[in-house]
């Protein structure tokens, strides 16, 4: 019998260019600047997302949730994005990424690879399968869980937004899906 291992929802990733770390209090203007640009949200199902009140519960549950973090890069210091790892079920062996955003200068695929990849990574010492909740309507985003070796799980999904609820398309890689573990990175 083995024993199981806790999952660590906050620890500190270090890639080439980018560093993954727990969120902080006094992330609270760098990570609003990073996420004040409109363009950022428009295929987002909370497109509103760049407004100070709207960010702020953003920002407020990424820290209560004890597993938001914030993207930094490592030439420069700034925040550039956050992401954070959600609904963990040890009995099904999976967690969720998401409420993941990066800057538009960090759009393009390598820079999402290389965080997805330090988060994956960490998330398969723990479970066998992780999933991406992906606004339906949001191209750019399903688009780049593709690039990254994502597959579409079948079924149709809602997830409530206070009053609403929102369709959206699930993604997951698993452990033993080989493709997650041959990105090439743009360094």
């Amino acid at each position: 019998m083995s024993c199981a291992i806790e999952f660590d929802f906050q620890p500190t990733l270090i890639g080439p260019r980018l560093t993954v770390r727990p969120i902080k209090v006094s992330d609270w203007q760098g990570m609003f600047t990073a996420a004040s640009d409109p363009q950022i949200w428009v295929q987002h199902p909370a497109s509103d997302r760049y407004q100070e009140a709207v960010f702020r519960n953003y920002f407020d549950g990424a820290l209560a949730s004890g597993s938001g973090f914030a993207f930094v890069d490592n030439s420069s210091g700034q925040i550039v994005g956050s992401s954070r790892y959600h609904g963990y079920d040890p009995a099904v062996h999976e967690v969720e990424i998401g409420w993941t955003f990066l800057t538009r200068p960090y759009w393009g695929g390598s820079y999402n690879a290389e965080v997805k990849h330090l988060m994956l990574e960490h998330a398969f010492r723990f479970v066998d399968t992780v999933v991406f909740w992906v606004g339906a309507s949001n191209w750019r985003s399903r688009r780049a869980m593709l690039k990254i070796g994502g597959v579409l799980r079948a079924g149709d999904w809602l997830r409530s937004h206070g009053a609403t609820s929102e369709p959206y398309a699930v993604y997951e890689i698993r452990k033993d899906f080989p493709s997650w573990l041959n990105w090439e990175h743009d360094h």
